[in-house]
């Protein structure tokens, strides 16, 4: 599924957040090993991008935005996890 078809993207491509983010109570490596779509679920509110996808490197910006979660997906599953 494309970032696009999700909604509520800003112009850097980030999920915009809109309710509580209810990953907020599971530390960020909770999220390795769940699939792109369990993970989509759990990040609902929150502020997050993928940075990278099968290897391949995603444009994004550098601002530093600390409740923002980047995330690496192999494979359809996340292998990584980054804040800012």
């Amino acid at each position: 599924m494309s970032e696009a078809v999700r909604g509520g993207l800003s112009p850097d491509g980030a999920q915009e957040t809109r309710a509580q983010c209810r990953a907020d109570a599971l530390p960020d490596d909770a999220l390795q090993g769940k699939t792109e779509a369990e993970a989509v679920t759990l990040l609902s509110g929150c502020t997050w991008r993928i940075g990278e996808r099968d290897g391949k490197a995603l444009p994004g910006t550098m601002d530093y935005q600390a409740q923002r979660r980047t995330l690496g997906i192999e494979k359809g599953k996340v292998v990584w996890v980054r804040r800012g």
